[in-house]
């Protein structure tokens, strides 16, 4: 049984496609391979345009960057994001370039990472006002972020490290000690994504150091490692790059998003959304994607069943990045035990897809019912006003969603509308 899609028209569309692909893939294989680029120039196999097909209507395709300094408070797109009756959304805090990853501390400190600027940054509360202090600098891509026990965990290009008792040090913070850093430093999805599993070890990711090619030992997965760095085990493999993962709450299974490779099409692969439910599974990556779709380059003499599908396809190129489960209690049951997803959006795509928070729906068993948006606005016609990156429900039932493009942190209420302390 296919797994659930973003909607039956996409999966038919998805089916149709993935066939005619199948029926090209002959054709495509006689074709003479190109030479490659030498390693760093713009069309090298670790750039983000490589593969681009010579097309009018790709050519103008090519990453969107966020503006080097954050939004002014005034400038924020809350007023234009589409939310559910009864669910409010203010600004929580700004001027926090390239905000990212999201963690919260025992003591109910706001942590934000980085993934292209080098801070890492604190959002403190006191007497009703916020304010934004940086705790670290002079990191490279400390995009991933974990906290447990009054300790925070910074996870950079190719290491991590933690800053110890950091809430109460948060004036005068140490220099983070490091406790791992047997990872490689590969540029190309090299930032990572990181979480405190259920037993109390640090899972993140290793991306693939591509667009798509057969990965290294050392690449395409999720690891974990105690909290003092020490039992590495790989947890899962053929992962291209997710950015995103937690915990079910009952199960305590893994689930993770994954962004599919590029260049194939317009409308595939669809990233994914992807449930570990045994140490060591294979994903697919790069030689099937979304569960159905054999590779154009490495889908030879390997069968889609070879690996374990996604529970839910995402979208075409959407980057679907960080995702929660939510436990809280402000917002109605039926998101109780449900995950949210932060969608990115779509930069290789023509007519852009994403830009929004997805509502991901679970039946009892875990599989998955349906995925709807939740917030959009994000994206207004074909260009975005915002990126959502992460998500974080806070202690009361409230949700928290950082924007990179804009450098700033969102809130979202259900109920009596808030005021945002700006």
């Amino acid at each position: 049984m296919m797994p659930q899609s973003v909607s039956a028209r996409a999966l038919l569309r998805a089916g149709t496609l993935a066939a005619a692909f199948a029926v090209a893939l002959p054709a495509m294989a006689q074709q003479p391979a190109a030479p490659l680029p030498k390693p760093g120039t713009p069309g090298a196999p670790n750039q983000p345009l490589y593969g681009r097909p010579d097309s009018e209507a790709a050519m103008k395709l090519a990453p969107v960057p966020a503006p080097p300094i954050a939004a002014a408070v005034d400038k924020l797109p809350v007023d234009k994001l589409k939310l559910p009756k009864g669910f409010n959304i203010e600004v929580y805090a700004s001027g926090i370039p390239d905000a990212r990853s999201i963690r919260i501390g025992d003591k109910g400190t706001v942590f934000i990472g980085n993934r292209v600027q080098d801070k890492v940054y604190a959002i403190v509360e006191k007497d009703g006002k916020r304010t934004v202090k940086v705790i670290a600098s002079g990191l490279y891509r400390p995009n991933g972020l974990a906290f447990h026990n009054g300790t925070l965990y910074i996870a950079e290009l190719s290491k991590i490290s933690k800053l110890e008792g950091i809430e109460d040090k948060l004036d005068s913070p140490p220099k983070p000690t490091v406790i791992y850093d047997n990872l490689p430093k590969d540029e190309a999805h090299g930032w990572k994504f990181m979480a405190l599993g259920p037993d109390n070890k640090l899972y993140f990711e290793v991306g693939q150091p591509c667009n798509n090619c057969i990965p290294s030992d050392a690449h395409g997965q999720i690891r974990r490692i105690n909290l003092d760095g020490t039992g590495m085990e790989v947890v899962a493999r053929g992962v291209r790059h997710s950015v995103g993962f937690d915990f079910h709450p009952v199960s305590k299974e893994l689930y993770f998003t994954d962004n599919s490779r590029d260049w194939l099409s317009e409308d595939l692969p669809n990233d994914e959304l992807n449930r570990v439910t045994k140490i060591g599974q294979h994903f697919g990556s790069p030689y099937c994607y979304q569960g159905n779709l054999p590779d154009a380059e490495f889908g030879w003499g390997r069968s889609c069943s070879e690996f374990v599908p996604p529970v839910a396809l995402m979208g075409p190129h959407a980057a679907s990045l960080g995702m929660r489960f939510y436990n809280g209690t402000m917002f109605p049951a039926e998101f109780r035990g449900q995950i949210l997803v932060a969608r990115h959006g779509s930069w290789n795509r023509s007519n852009k897809f994403g830009g929004d928070i997805a509502l991901v729906k679970l039946n009892k068993d875990g599989s998955v019912k349906s995925v709807e948006p939740f917030i959009t606005g994000f994206l207004v016609d074909n260009k975005y006003i915002g990126r959502p990156v992460d998500v974080q429900p806070m202690k009361d039932g409230s949700l928290l969603i950082s924007d990179d493009y804009d450098g700033a942190v969102y809130r979202v209420t259900y109920g009596n509308p808030k005021t945002a302390n700006r």
